[in-house]
């Protein structure tokens, strides 16, 4: 019904401005973004803030949309070991999205 997703980063051990900032780095763009009952100050947040719309305007389809969503979970688990790996994850998409246009 709805292309946003809010994601709840309070058992993960990351605020949603650091993670916000680790998926800039790599070349994805999100928001922080508080959570109901959040205790951090809205200028950190405990979340994120995804929108789908962009992705498929791009023609990405579900395979593609897995591929994002395991990127993120790299970057907010282990984002010092992952972090260029991501990057050209990302960048390998970027270059599928113009062979789909």
């Amino acid at each position: 019904d709805n292309h946003l997703i809010l994601i709840d980063l309070r058992n993960k051990n990351i605020t949603g401005k650091e993670l916000e900032l680790r998926l800039d780095e790599i070349g994805i763009t999100c928001n922080k973004n508080s959570v109901p009952f959040d205790t951090e100050k809205p200028s950190i947040t405990s979340g994120i803030r995804l929108g789908t719309a962009a992705i498929t305007t791009r023609g990405f389809e579900s395979e593609e949309i897995k591929e994002i969503a395991d990127i993120i979970s790299d970057v907010t688990i282990d984002f010092e070991n992952k972090k260029n790996i991501c990057k050209e994850r990302v960048k390998k998409l970027a270059q599928k999205q113009k062979e789909i246009f």
